[in-house]
């Protein structure tokens, strides 16, 4: 067995100086490091029990087959931060028939993000009798 001691997404976007302003000002991820030097330098974000790494340059955008799933508080209050700083909201909150409240997003890319919100007695974080 694999013995992973710690993990991050890679994202090579288009234009990084235009993913670092959305994923640092507009989401206002922390920066965890930096490394390199000029446009194409590497900028890594905290994730919450991840890491998310902006570096290099692709000439494509991204497959719609990758998603970040990054779970908030208050999927309403995220919503309503970042409508005010501009972000372009693909669906507002929603409760889905599983019990979580979802938002999407997408990167300057077109990179979706799911913003997800755990109610209080969903399963993944209600466990009677433990």
């Amino acid at each position: 067995m694999v013995h992973v001691l710690s993990s991050r997404v890679l994202l090579h976007p288009v234009d990084p100086e235009r993913s670092r302003r959305f994923y640092g000002e507009q989401l206002g991820l922390s920066v965890y490091r930096e490394f390199g030097t000029g446009p194409e330098r590497g900028t890594v974000y905290f994730l919450g029990g991840g890491f998310l790494e902006v570096s290099g340059r692709s000439q494509e955008g991204p497959s719609p087959a990758v998603r970040l799933w990054l779970q908030v508080a208050d999927a309403g209050a995220a919503h309503e931060e970042l409508l005010a700083k501009g972000v372009e909201i693909v669906r507002p909150p929603v409760k889905e028939p599983w019990g979580l409240v979802e938002m999407w997003i997408a990167d300057p890319d077109g990179t979706r993000i799911v913003l997800v919100e755990v109610p209080e007695d969903h399963p993944i974080r209600y466990r009677p009798g433990i």
